[in-house]
């Protein structure tokens, strides 16, 4: 027995160290951890190193980090923000997922494959990783942008769906199951499955605010019993026959609406990666090598649909509803791969007896290689729309009425600076600017910016620094500035500096003004001056050199008198 325990701990910290090794090579190959954490199964199954042999262990390790997985998923449903989704949102998503999910069935069959195969190939194709796309898009600062808003809009769709799929998979599985099933105890586990919603919504009603309030005053008590919610409901749904999947994501709606589920979501988030380590383990350790080349050619064809079909049916969609095609460009690359869900889903129709191990293989080779894409494919993304985006002029309709505005005309308005960048610093520099008499007019990708300079009576535009096509459409010639208050972001994935690219464009239009942009410190401000900046702002030192003389008693040193600050001019509207 000792030796048994003794051997399964030193298999588990084997393979601990087997995936930090090639999770690290996946992170200088600027991989997500998902495809390095399939690479260790495959590794260390049966095909290479052979060294799992605890599947009691591992397979307990998995299951816990799906009821976490999906927990997690069913904390970030709450009512409010379902209710909120916009129509782009909701008709994009569920037109991806039925586009998808239709042409897919039909690759499916043509390339010879079993009808129930082919179905669920190609949900499974619908699905796209939150995890992934969350990520990529906070490194390149862009989900707050239009495309990251739609995006996660998208996201919480797919969510939604595989609410459904579950739902639908579970019940058929009772049905089918080999000792009969019988209608009269699918009834019986749908009643309960009713009874155990009906337990979620009193919860929610009476005891999830008050306790999780009592609970936050030990973070660590919530946490465990955060898990605990998890596990047993996972526990109950299985008993009745629901399955553990949907189990932990009704434990997680049942906290969805507490004040406290960013707290819970963000401290589970780590041990779900470290759980969901052992799952891609227990999935690519039974993996064949042969398996996955017999389906290679099937493989490379469901993922040249996930990475070009996928993109090309959002950008329809939204080309359609009125968006300009650069943001249906940059959405729809946001699905160009399948997310852990998707082989969650196949495995729950392998454990079903619907599927055979070649369609996990299948799927999981599907994954494998859109992923690995679709990481470089988001990262440059303005590259790439640069390169096609001159062939994608069908997929916009003439205006894009839906693209968000703030003052109406406030492109075609002469002005005399552009200001780049509606944070803190550039908010409050054009209220300044235009108090002064100068004419001004606000850039900015993100809406809800756009939104707060024009209520505190600033021109407006939504924008992208890194778009040429929008720049050209500026009033350039009669400008005397373009000011980038836009920082640089080192921690990016793509190292792309906004500011380069944007005196790059200006200076290629009829502009003949001065550039100003903003720095942090001396090394970038040299860089800027080097790369044909006129002036660098340094936020920082000119705050400090005002603060000293603001307490030193000593008079502005090489300044223009600035005029009393009014709350107005203080212009809070964000970083």
């Amino acid at each position: 027995m000792d030796l048994m325990l003794h051997s399964a701990f030193a298999e588990v910290a084997t393979l601990l160290m087997l995936a930090a090794v090639v999770g690290f090579a996946g992170i200088l190959l600027r991989q997500p951890l998902i495809v390095s954490f399939i690479a260790v199964g495959i590794m260390a199954g049966p095909s290479m190193l052979d060294v799992v042999h605890a599947e009691a262990q591992i397979d307990l390790l998995s299951e816990l980090g799906i009821a976490v997985l999906l927990f997690l998923v069913g904390i970030k449903l709450d009512i409010k923000l379902i209710r909120s989704l916009g129509a782009v949102a909701l008709v994009t998503g569920l037109g991806q997922v039925a586009f998808t999910a239709g042409i897919g069935f039909l690759l499916g069959l043509a390339m010879g494959l079993e009808a129930v195969t082919s179905l669920y190939v190609a949900v499974a194709l619908t699905f796209s990783s939150t995890i992934i796309i969350v990520k990529l898009l906070s490194d390149k600062r862009e989900i707050d942008s239009l495309h990251g808003q739609i995006a996660l809009g998208f996201l919480i769709v797919q969510d939604l769906v595989v609410v459904l799929a579950m739902i639908v998979l579970s019940t058929v599985g009772i049905g089918g199951r080999a000792d009969g099933g019988g209608v009269a105890e699918i009834a019986m586990v749908l009643l309960a499955g009713v009874a155990l919603v009906g337990l979620v919504i009193l919860f929610v009603r009476y005891v999830a605010n008050p306790l999780s309030a009592r609970l936050a005053h030990a973070p660590e008590l919530l946490v465990i019993f955060a898990i605990a919610q998890a596990t047993v409901f996972a526990t109950v749904a299985d008993v009745i026959g629901l399955g553990k999947e949907l189990g932990g994501l009704l434990a997680g709606v049942s906290l969805a609406s507490t004040p406290y589920r960013e707290t819970i979501s963000a401290r589970l988030a780590p041990l779900r990666d470290f759980l969901l380590l052992f799952f891609f383990i227990s999935l690519g350790s039974t993996l064949d090598l042969a398996l996955l080349g017999n389906s290679l050619r099937e493989a490379l064809v469901f993922s040249a649909f996930v990475l070009i079909g996928n993109p090309l049916i959002v950008l329809a969609i939204m080309g359609a509803m009125g968006y300009r095609r650069r943001t249906g460009f940059l959405a729809g690359l946001t699905v160009a791969q399948i997310s852990e869900f998707s082989l969650i889903f196949i495995s729950m129709g392998l454990a079903l007896g619907h599927v055979g191990e070649q369609a996990l293989g299948l799927v999981t080779l599907v994954g494998l290689i859109t992923i690995a894409v679709s990481v470089y494919m988001i990262t440059y993304s303005h590259w790439l729309y640069e390169h096609v985006g001159r062939h994608l002029s069908i997929f916009e309709r003439a205006g894009t009425p839906r693209e968000p505005k703030g003052n109406a005309g406030a492109s075609q308005a002469a002005a005399d600076v552009l200001i780049f960048g509606m944070g803190r610093f550039g908010t409050a520099m054009a209220l300044r600017l235009q108090r002064r008499g100068f004419g001004v007019i606000g850039v900015d990708f993100d809406p809800r910016a756009i939104a707060r300079a024009t209520s505190l009576g600033l021109r407006a535009e939504y924008g992208d620094a890194t778009d040429p096509e929008f720049i050209a459409s500026l009033p350039l010639e009669q400008a005397q500035w373009v000011v980038s208050t836009v920082p640089r972001h080192p921690t990016g994935l793509s190292h792309e500096d906004s500011r380069h690219t944007l005196m790059q464009i200006v200076r290629s239009t009829p502009f003949r003004g001065q550039v100003a942009v903003a720095s942090h410190n001396a090394r970038e401000t040299d860089e800027l001056l080097a790369r044909g900046a006129d002036t660098v702002m340094e936020p920082f030192q000119d705050a400090a050199d005002r603060a000293v003389d603001l307490i030193s008693g000593a008079p502005p040193t090489q300044r223009t008198p600035i005029p009393p600050i009014t709350p107005e001019d203080r212009g809070d509207a964000g970083d």
